[in-house]
């Protein structure tokens, strides 16, 4: 199987996970818990599966925000809600939000059911070694809602990727800020005001970096990409997809092609039905 399943699979699967992230059923969700913040709610949520961990391992694992901003919240979030009841919400959330954007019977149809499968099939094969995101994601029982199911299979494998993603990042030696300056001077991702705002990095801290990024040639002396740190963030993608291409050894020709034919026409009606803000792309 060639590494390019694996990009293949982020691009058609990677929505109908990252919706929730900007769904208000999760700020909702959340805040009914008294976590009343997006930092709090977010770090909570995606940190939940890990149990009640500290600041550092979140920060770790997370890779691209400021450490002050997880301080801030964790673990003064579990003082306020504990991790099953957070995992709780966060399924409700996601429900919530599905059926809002697709419709109830859509989010319950066979086409959701049968990609849910698949993407399990998948997730199967996932190694937890070295996958510390991964690994906590995993240790959540299946639910048993067609759509939830889907969901939960997604994350796990974004999760995976994630994880392999980050240790790529530092092979490549670009750290917590250094990756997503270069990432955002490329065009890809989020944009810098979006990153600077979400993740809690000061100007100075993010012109530090250009200048990091800068004195490797990677970007110029107006803080655009040069040919170096395109070839290399290229090099980061290609090395993530062959780190992420195991889950996709354990379905044939015919279930990778169904998988991401459902997978694709879900992330459309979500892309229709505003599931990410388009401003936060905009370079």
């Amino acid at each position: 199987m060639e590494t390019q399943h694996a990009r293949r699979a982020k691009k058609a699967l990677d929505l109908p996970h990252a919706m929730i992230y900007f769904a208000p059923e999760l700020e909702r969700e959340m805040s009914q818990l008294g976590l009343d913040s997006w930092s709090r709610a977010y770090f909570a949520s995606r940190a939940a599966p890990l149990g009640a961990v500290g600041a550092n391992l979140v920060a770790a694992t997370f890779y691209n925000f400021n450490p002050e901003l997880v301080r801030q919240h964790i673990p003064t979030a579990w003082s306020i809600a504990g991790p099953d009841d957070i995992i709780a919400a966060r399924f409700r959330a996601v429900s919530g939000a599905l059926e809002r954007m697709l419709g109830q019977e859509a989010a319950r149809s066979e086409a959701i059911d049968e990609a849910g499968r698949l993407a399990a099939k998948a997730a199967e094969r996932c190694s937890p070694a070295g996958k510390p995101l991964f690994a906590g994601h995993a240790e959540i029982e299946y639910p048993d809602e067609p759509h939830l199911r889907l969901w939960h299979a997604l994350t796990l494998l974004r999760e995976f990727r994630g994880d392999a993603h980050i240790a790529v990042l530092q092979q490549a030696g670009l750290g917590p800020l250094q990756a997503p300056v270069l990432q955002s001077a490329a065009g890809r991702g989020m944009n810098a005001a979006t990153l600077k705002q979400t993740r809690a990095w000061s100007e100075e801290q993010w012109t530090d970096a250009q200048l990091e990024l800068a004195d490797r040639g990677l970007l110029d002396s107006s803080g655009a990409v040069t040919t170096a740190g395109e070839r290399l963030l290229d090099e980061i993608e290609d090395a993530t997809d062959a780190a992420s291409l195991e889950p996709w050894r354990g379905l044939d020709t015919s279930e990778f092609a169904t998988l991401l034919e459902h997978g694709g026409a879900l992330s459309k009606q979500l892309h229709e039905a505003g599931a990410v803000p388009k401003q936060i792309f905009e370079h």
